[in-house]
């Protein structure tokens, strides 16, 4: 089959449906959500995240897509590829700029080769192939792919890159009480004790629907999720801009979590959902309050998803402590290719090092699992 193919510099070259055709409806995917992203100024070609989408066009339709970036840096990836960089640097090799494919500032799980079909997805790798052959970029990255397209990629001459995540599984709990009851012991008791202490703090929890939301809760969630960034002397990545699109564009995606005392708001967290998966994203508070965080970005998503029937609740990034809260770890995949055939052999016997201190890590993490045996 013929297909035509191109790049494209923004998503208000292709319509929200053919696109979103092709995302298995995956929020973070869709149109909505990276059309918000580039059209607020918070992932674009000034913040170091120059869309360069792939697109195979079948005739008139969207047949297969890639979101793809040319990134000046690494931040806001979270597969980290610093030291790599830093060995580029001092050998007198640029190693920026790089391809990205990604979705900015979000480390979850999903299909970076976008396709209607298996021909396809092959004729979409295969311009993907072509463009970093001949776009004099030092390499390549594709970050968080499902296992499958992770394999089909190291066909394609990728090397493969594993890491950790903890993800909380439903097992069609009754209630939170009977998802505490599958617990240890300690771990029950010590759950039990975080969510006393922010009730004995006087601080009582609002969730929120995206269509139940006002510009009021979003303009104080924005100051809470800066608030955490200052606080880390850091700046956010993402602007008030961004999360008024969102509200406006998928709202059925949409749960704030809100935390009050004596009405007024202190603290808040916000969480992306499909019918089946809830992704814990950001949280912030404008003060301290021992296990707010705790209660307001896990316990209250936890009771969501089993009020819910919601199957899995990503957690994001990092973080053993999730453990304790009944988050499992779960093995994630990136693919990688270096242009510079030295550094590709010298990152490649890394990965392979580097793989089989993930496997002995996993290993070691499942035999504290935090459940009754």
């Amino acid at each position: 089959m013929e297909y035509r193919t191109s790049v494209l510099s923004s998503l208000a070259d292709v319509a929200p449906a053919a696109w979103d055709r092709l995302t298995a409806g995956n929020p973070f995917l869709s149109h909505a959500f990276l059309h918000a992203l580039h059209e607020s100024g918070s992932a674009c070609a000034e913040t170091g995240w120059q869309p360069q989408f792939l697109a195979v066009w079948d005739g008139g339709s969207l047949a297969a897509a890639m979101p793809l970036y040319v990134k000046s840096h690494s931040y806001g990836e979270y597969v980290f590829d610093w030291a790599w960089a830093d060995a580029y640097h001092r050998n007198g090799i640029e190693y920026y700029p790089k391809l990205l494919s990604a979705i900015p500032f979000t480390p979850v799980t999903g299909s970076r080769l976008l396709a209607r079909d298996a021909a396809a997805r092959k004729a979409l790798l295969a311009f993907l192939c072509e463009q970093q052959g001949v776009a004099g970029m030092s390499s390549t990255h594709i970050l968080y792919p499902p296992e499958d397209e992770a394999e089909q990629l190291r066909g394609a001459g990728f090397m493969l890159r594993t890491g950790v995540q903890f993800h909380w599984l439903n097992q069609g709990y009754e209630n939170f009480d009977r998802f505490l009851d599958t617990l240890e012991h300690k771990k029950r008791k010590n759950i039990r004790a975080e969510r006393r202490k922010v009730k004995e703090a006087g601080i009582a929890m609002r969730q929120l629907r995206g269509h139940e939301t006002s510009e009021q809760d979003w303009r104080f969630f924005h100051r809470c999720y800066s608030n955490t960034y200052a606080e880390h002397r850091s700046s956010p990545y993402l602007n008030l801009d961004f999360w008024l699109r969102l509200a406006r564009t998928m709202p059925q995606n949409l749960l704030l979590v809100v935390a009050e005392r004596n009405g007024e708001p202190v603290a808040s967290s916000l969480v992306i959902h499909t019918a089946d998966t809830l992704y814990g994203r950001y949280w912030g508070a404008m003060e301290h309050i021992p296990c707010l965080h705790f209660e307001t970005a896990y316990y209250q998503p936890l009771e969501f998803c089993i009020a819910n029937g919601i199957k899995t609740f990503e957690g994001g990034a990092q973080g053993e402590h999730k453990m304790a809260r009944g988050f499992l770890p779960q093995k994630t995949y990136s693919a990688h290719w270096l242009a510079h055939a030295a550094f590709s052999d010298a990152v490649e016997r890394f990965l392979e090092r580097e793989a089989g201190g993930i496997d002995a890590y996993l290993d070691e993490l499942n035999e504290h699992t935090p459940f009754r045996r």
